[in-house]
C-alpha cells in the first residue's frame, strides 16, 4: 500500500526541508505559524513507503499538542485513522503495550514512552521514524535525550527530526541539542528567506513606554540597598566574579549551594546558603515592583513575613525590608496600579472600538498578574477569559480539556481577549490572533519568538510591547533581541556547513 499527501498542497520550502529531513537527524527551526508539523506528515508519509511494515513515534510534551498531531495526520494523510493512537499515562499499562503492537502511528508524551521503555513495555527496533516536537526541551532530564538514545540503539532504520520555532540563543544549548538528539543537519528558515518572504504576513511591532512611579523608586531604592549588601558579600568571598551578577549566575550559585549545604550540613557554607538566597529573593522583590507593581511586591513581603524559614526571618529584620513593607502597605491600601495596567486597558478598549471582532492575546510571567488582568478587563465589559495550565501538586488551573475548550471558544469569537501565561506560548493551536500585548518583555529568546508567533500567521499582526522606563522591562527585551541575533546566526552557520558530530560546535567561531 502506497501512503500519500490529502487535502493540502505543501510549499516550496517543506518539500526542500522535508527532503534533507527524509535523509538524515534533522533539527528543524521555524517560526511559529510556517508548518512544521507538516513538513513531519511528509516524512512520515516517505517512511512508511520506504519502510512499508515499520512504525512511526511522534512525541509532544502535551496531550494537546499531541491531539493536533493526530488530527493532522488524520486530515493530510492516507493512514488508516484507527491506526493512529494518542497514548498517555492515563491508559493502563497493559493496554499501552497492545497498542504498541497494533499501531502504525503511536503519538504520546515523552515521559510515557520514557516509562515504557524503562519498563520494556515497548521496543524501538521497528520504528523507521521518531519526532521530537518542540526540540528546544531536548536538555538536561527532560525525557528527550533518553529516549533519542534508546531510539538509536534499538532501531533498525533509525531516523530522527527535532521541530522548535527556537533552540536558543547560546552555542551550548543549541550543542546540547543537537547531541542530545543525534542531529546530523540542521534545517532554518526567517521571515526573510526567499523561499518564505512571500508566506509570511507582516509583523509590526510597536513600543508603548510608561513612567516608574516616584513612590516604587523609594521602594527599589531600599531593595537595590539591601541587595547590595548581599552581593558584595558574595563578590568579596568569591562567590560571585562581579558586584552586578546576570540573574541566571546567582541562580545557578544558589542550586550549587543548597545542593552541598543540604547534601553535607556543611556549616562553613552556612553564610554563602544564608545570603545566597537573600539575594535571589530581593532580586525577586525588585522584579516585581518594577515590572508587576505593588499589590503583587506586598503579597509577597507578606509570605516572608509569616514564613518560619531563618533566612525568611532574616530578611524581614533588616530596618530597610521593614521600611519596604510599611511603603508598600500603604501603596496597597490605597490601590495603586502599576501604570501598565492602567495602559494595557486604553490600548485593548481602543482596539476593540474601532473592531468589536478583534482577537487579542495578552502575555503575562505571573499566574496572579493574568487573573488582575483579566478581572480588570471583564470591569471594563470586554470579554475576557484566561489560560492557565495545571499545578500537579495542587491541581490548581485549568484541566487540559478546559483548556481546548477555551481555546475554541476564542477562534468561534466568543470572547475578544485571551490572557495568557508561559503556557500560551508553546505550541498549543491558538487561533489567528490580530495583537499579541506583551505585559513585559522576556529575556528568553525562546519565548519571545513563541509569543511573537501568535500574530502574522494569515493576516497582517501587531506585536505591542509594554515597557517600564528605566526597569528590567528595557533590559529583558534587548536581552532577547540579541539573543535571537545571535541564534539565527549560529544556525545558518549550522545549515551551510553542516554537523560533523566529533567536533565541538563551541569552537565554532562567530
Amino acid at each position: 500500500m502506497e501512503y500519500e499527501l490529502r487535502g493540502l498542497e505543501p510549499r516550496e520550502y517543506q518539500k526542500n526541508i522535508a527532503e534533507t529531513a527524509s535523509k538524515s537527524n534533522t533539527l528543524v527551526v521555524l517560526p511559529t505559524g510556517m508548518g512544521k508539523t507538516l513538513i513531519a506528515v511528509l516524512v512520515v508519509i516517505n517512511r512508511l513507503n520506504k519502510y512499508p511494515d515499520s512504525k512511526i513515534l511522534i512525541l509532544s510534551p502535551t496531550r494537546p499538542l499531541s491531539a493536533q498531531h493526530r488530527k493532522s495526520l488524520e486530515q493530510y494523510t492516507s493512514i488508516d485513522p484507527e491506526e493512529i493512537i494518542l497514548l498517555t499515562g492515563k491508559i493502563k499499562p497493559e493496554d499501552r503495550v497492545k497498542l504498541y503492537e497494533t499501531a502504525k502511528v503511536i503519538i504520546a508524551t515523552p515521559q510515557t514512552i520514557e516509562n515504557d521503555l524503562k519498563n520494556e513495555r515497548i521496543n524501538l527496533k521497528n520504528f523507521s521514524f521518531v519526532v521530537f516536537d518542540e526540540a528546544h526541551r531536548a536538555v538536561k532530564e527532560y525525557s528527550y535525550p533518553y529516549v533519542a538514545k534508546r531510539y538509536l540503539l534499538q532501531a533498525a532504520n533509525p531516523l530522527i527530526l527535532g521541530l522548535t520555532a527556537s533552540p536558543g540563543g547560546t552555542r551550548e544549548k543549541i550543542n546540547d541539542i543537537c547531541n542530545n538528539l543525534f542531529i546530523k543537519s540542521v534545517e532554518i528558515r526567517s521571515e526573510v528567506d526567499e523561499d518564505v518572504e512571500e508566506y509570511v504576513q507582516p509583523v509590526e511591532r510597536e513600543f508603548v513606554y510608561v513612567d516608574f512611579p516616584e513612590e516604587f523608586k523609594k521602594i527599589k531604592t531600599l531593595l537595590e540597598e539591601v541587595l547590595k549588601d548581599d552581593l558584595y558579600w558574595l563578590k568579596d568571598h568569591k562567590y560571585l566574579p562581579s558586584y552586578r551578577p546576570p540573574r541566571k549566575l546567582l541562580l545557578d550559585l544558589q542550586r550549587r549551594i543548597l545542593g552541598k549545604y543540604s547534601g553535607s550540613r556543611n556549616f562553613s557554607l552556612f553564610w554563602v546558603m544564608v545570603r545566597t538566597v537573600s539575594a535571589v529573593k530581593i532580586e525577586h522583590a525588585l522584579e516585581l515592583i518594577e515590572t508587576q507593581g505593588v499589590e503583587f511586591l506586598y503579597d509577597y513581603l507578606k509570605k516572608l513575613v509569616v514564613s518560619k524559614k531563618k533566612t525568611d526571618e532574616r530578611i524581614m529584620k533588616d530596618d530597610r525590608m521593614k521600611e519596604v513593607l510599611k511603603r508598600s502597605e500603604e501603596l496597597h491600601s490605597k490601590k495603586f496600579d502599576h501604570p501598565k495596567l492602567k495602559k494595557l486597558i486604553e490600548i485593548v478598549k481602543d482596539l476593540i472600538k474601532e473592531n468589536k471582532k478583534l482577537k487579542i492575546i495578552v502575555f503575562a510571567n505571573y499566574r496572579s498578574t493574568v487573573d488582575r488582568i483579566c478581572e480588570t478587563l471583564k470591569n471594563e465589559n470586554i470579554k475576557t477569559e484566561i489560560l492557565i495550565g495545571q499545578t500537579m501538586k495542587e491541581g490548581k488551573g485549568l484541566t487540559q480539556e478546559q483548556q481546548i475548550d477555551i481555546l475554541k471558544r476564542f477562534s468561534s469569537g466568543m470572547f475578544n481577549v485571551l490572557v495568557t501565561s508561559s503556557i500560551g506560548e508553546e505550541g498549543l493551536d491558538i487561533a489567528e490572533t490580530n495583537y499579541a500585548i506583551f505585559y513585559e518583555p522576556v529575556a528568553s529568546e525562546i519565548r519571545t519568538i513563541q509569543r511573537r508567533g501568535r500574530v502574522g500567521r494569515q493576516t497582517m499582526g501587531k506585536v505591542i510591547f509594554l515597557i517600564t522606563k528605566g526597569t528590567r522591562d528595557e533590559a529583558y527585551y534587548f536581552s532577547a533581541f540579541n539573543k535571537e541575533k545571535k541564534m539565527k546566526k549560529i544556525l545558518y552557520k549550522l545549515k551551510e556547513n553542516g554537523i560533523d558530530r566529533k567536533e565541538n560546535l563551541l569552537d565554532w567561531t562567530s
